[in-house]
């Protein structure tokens, strides 16, 4: 059973079907609220070869060792400021530097704009002289989809891959195709069926190719990339996508670790500080990545 402080995320998510039912506009920017704040965290705002980004700097971490963090939004919204939080405890928990950024969102800008940007910002990291086995990806929802395309897009470009990727609540299914839709459609908060056929249609246009495997990772080549460790609710209705993620990777001799915790919705992760899941999620995250950026 889910604990009382996880419930917040739901709470949250009910809150922004009520607001697409009413046909208002809806407000992420206190999604972050859900994150108490890690203490003993530095946060830098930079540029990342011309992409705004941020550091998280926990006290006494590793220069040398740095998680690549793409935040979630379903590509038309987060922010660096909104997973400021989050992406500060995993860094403060994992011993390391995390750098997010604020890729360009759609409808403004559609695919492949974040993944153009995302690739920017990792080659960047690489000029800095930080080496691909001391960079790990990890990200949320559509940021978790990205930590699969981007590694795609700088193999295409002859770019070394990093020595690991964490993607949680992974959203890599543009087809909206997963079994979970209905299985879990009255146990998602928000994530339902027609809300992301909507966030597909925003994100790839209404004519764009949901099999592109750039931007569904379940058309794409993966033999070769790096370890992998996947965390989903065992709530959400994007469940099969994490599942069907780890199928696919596996198939391809992709080394996996997935873990579904019962009772979550949608990047529970997102409570952390707060909720006992969240901060078991975190642990876990940072205990798996430790090693294999050789801490």
């Amino acid at each position: 059973m889910a604990s009382k402080q996880s419930e917040a995320v739901r709470e949250l998510y009910a809150g922004w079907t009520r607001t697409r039912l009413a046909g208002e506009e809806q407000d992420n920017e206190h999604w972050g609220d859900l994150t108490r704040d890690p203490g003993g965290v530095d946060y830098i705002e930079t540029g990342a070869g011309g992409v705004p980004a941020m550091w998280a700097i926990p006290k006494d971490a590793a220069e040398d060792r740095v998680l690549l963090c793409i935040h979630g939004g379903g590509f038309i919204g987060g922010s660096i400021y909104t997973h400021r939080k989050l992406f500060g405890h995993l860094a403060k928990q994992a011993g390391a530097r995390a750098l997010s950024f604020n890729y360009r969102l759609a409808p403004e800008h559609r695919h492949p704009a974040a993944l153009e940007d995302a690739t920017t910002v990792y080659r960047w990291l690489l000029d800095q002289q930080i080496r691909p086995a001391r960079i790990a990806f990890t990200g949320d929802s559509s940021g978790g989809g990205l930590c699969i395309t981007t590694q795609l897009r700088a193999r295409e470009r002859g770019l070394p891959l990093p020595a690991a990727a964490l993607p949680f609540s992974p959203w890599v299914d543009m087809e909206v195709t997963g079994e979970s839709y209905h299985t879990n459609c009255g146990k998602d908060a928000f994530y339902h069926q027609e809300v992301v056929r909507w966030l597909v249609d925003t994100f790839l246009g209404e004519d764009g190719d949901r099999r592109d495997p750039l931007a569904n990772p379940l058309y794409a080549g993966l033999a070769g990339l790096p370890p992998m460790y996947i965390q989903v609710g065992g709530d959400e209705t994007l469940l099969d996508d994490s599942r069907r993620l780890a199928a696919h990777a596996r198939a391809a001799g992709v080394d996996v670790r997935l873990d579904i915790f019962p009772g979550q919705q949608h990047t529970f992760q997102m409570a952390a500080g707060r909720a006992p899941e969240a901060d078991d999620a975190i642990r876990r995250m940072a205990a798996w990545v430790r090693p294999r950026l050789g801490l």
